[in-house]
């Protein structure tokens, strides 16, 4: 059973997996810097097929002559602390999307909670 922890804003950053800030990944610095800010986690997830802006499809298939997948950087966190890690995107981000969305967090429960352990699945 999952227990609900509070509320969380997660903030979601769409770029091109080619996008580079001073030669190194934009998604690698975005995580590095959400980091150093001690938000709670960031994760980054690539993408097989999309598009932006530009309306040109990138995908992943084999014959396909773009490279440049869809790149999402996610990060969660209290508002208070998402929102005063934006001004570190506005200097990185000139392309993208930036999305916040409020969400639940909840974490797996455990069984005999009293204890500490976990009860073991029959096998």
């Amino acid at each position: 059973m999952t227990v609900p922890t509070g509320t969380a804003l997660r903030l979601t950053v769409f770029v091109g997996e080619n996008d580079t800030w001073r030669h190194r990944p934009l998604y690698s610095e975005i995580v590095h810097r959400a980091h150093a800010a001690g938000l709670a986690g960031a994760s980054v997830f690539r993408g097989i097929e999309g598009y932006g802006a530009s309306s040109l499809v990138h995908t992943s298939r084999l014959l396909s002559l773009s490279e440049d997948l869809p790149v999402a950087v996610v990060v969660v966190d209290t508002e208070d602390r998402v929102r005063s890690f934006l001004p570190e995107l506005d200097a990185l981000v000139t392309d993208g999307l930036v999305l916040l969305d409020r969400c639940e967090v909840v974490r797996p429960g455990r069984r005999g909670q009293g204890s500490g352990e976990r009860d073991e699945e029959p096998r």
